[in-house]
């Protein structure tokens, strides 16, 4: 799993069936500071996040169709919770 701020939606005219019903984030991940980590991705929204929110992203195949009900769809990133706070010990 990854830290993530959402920073925009993707509006597709079409998309596989299986993504029908759900948002795909642009999601930039974020190290522990906060600082950006790489560049941002596509996710498929499993929260209802919008842009702003920092997020739990998870970011393999398999974790991200079955954590959003969609085991079967091509799916490789998901944003699966909110983060309210993070601390270091």
């Amino acid at each position: 799993m990854l830290i993530a701020r959402v920073v925009g939606e993707v509006v597709a005219t079409q998309k596989h069936s299986s993504h029908e019903g759900r948002k795909v984030l642009v999601v930039q991940p974020l190290n522990l500071d906060g600082s950006d980590r790489g560049d941002a991705v596509l996710a498929l929204d499993a929260v209802d996040a919008g842009v702003g929110d920092k997020v739990l992203l998870v970011t393999e195949g398999f974790s991200a169709m079955t954590s959003v009900g969609r085991p079967q769809s091509p799916i490789d990133m998901a944003v699966i919770g909110f983060i309210d706070q993070v601390d270091l010990a």
